[in-house]
């Protein structure tokens, strides 16, 4: 069997960057020259995904449109001789065949919703990646791919990609407990837990493959934190009754969700990047110097 279908969560207000964000999608904030939702879905491509479904809100139309042509643009830059720029700007359209789905107001707010929204387009008995809209990975092989290679041994499993975190941290995330005599098999995921209930530093982050179970444990959970719908809420009773496995991901977390950790994933992408390493390196060194 394969896996086929991404998920891909853009739905949420990203009330942390406004103004900026008012008449645009978070997920289109851009890391140097290409938005952040771009990376995810170019991550899922490279792991072999052939079908990218993205929940969006209502309002905004910018990320159908990135996915889409621009013939106005297209023919300008052709017309142009910009032959490298061109094929830039075509090539998010070319990437995987797009579905996009709107969270409607009638949903709650929560991580959990898109896969409901989502729904009607898995399967029965199908697997999906699911992936949030603001969680970036940098490193070799495709965080996406590393899921996969698991899941391909134990397909009737689900599969959270995970990373340790520092104990200050944990009240922040979904985490993890191993159960005992195993190495990833996992006995229960709490949502930004308490300090005191906190038996391990693994923490789940925007990484998954799930399948419908999870989408039907959803749709009849009550909300949780905050009043919003939690998929670790959901993850956690899976793994009650069926297994769920931890993949401690090779590669360097990196979350967009606020300003200060967006600003360093840019720093750290624009590291990666040989057009913009060496100079900008340089460039940071020397402002450390002189303050």
């Amino acid at each position: 069997m394969k896996i086929k279908k991404a998920i891909i969560s853009a739905a949420g207000y990203g009330t942390r960057f406004l103004p900026a964000v008012k008449a645009i999608p978070k997920e289109l904030l851009p890391i140097i020259d290409k938005p952040i939702i771009q990376y995810l879905v170019e991550e899922a491509v490279g792991s072999g995904i052939e079908e990218v479904i993205i929940v969006t809100r209502q309002g905004l139309h910018g990320i159908e449109d990135h996915f889409d042509s621009n013939f106005e643009l297209e023919e300008k830059l052709k017309t142009g001789g910009k032959t490298e720029l061109l094929e830039k700007v075509q090539k998010p359209a070319r990437l995987a065949h797009f579905v996009f789905l709107r969270q409607t107001k009638d949903y709650p707010y929560g991580n959990g919703s898109p896969l409901l929204v989502a729904s009607n387009l898995i399967d029965q008995n199908e697997s999906f990646v699911y992936m949030f809209g603001d969680d970036l990975v940098l490193g070799k092989t495709p965080a996406v791919k590393q899921l996969l290679d698991v899941w391909q041994k134990n397909q009737d499993a689900i599969v959270l990609g995970c990373q340790e975190v520092a104990r200050e941290e944990v009240c922040r995330y979904g985490m993890v407990a191993i159960k005992k005599g195993t190495t990833n098999q996992i006995a229960s995921v709490i949502e930004k837990p308490e300090l005191k209930d906190v038996t391990s530093n693994l923490a789940s982050y925007g990484r998954f493959i799930l399948n419908k179970k999870i989408i039907e444990i959803l749709g009849k959970k009550k909300l949780g934190k905050g009043n919003e719908l939690w998929l670790q809420d959901a993850n956690n009773e899976y793994c009650q009754k069926y297994k769920a496995l931890a993949v401690k991901i090779k590669g360097q977390w990196l979350t967009t969700g606020d300003p200060l950790n967006y600003l360093k994933a840019t720093v750290e992408y624009a590291l990666q990047r040989p057009d913009l390493s060496a100079e900008f390196k340089n460039y940071l060194q020397s402002r450390l110097k002189s303050r």
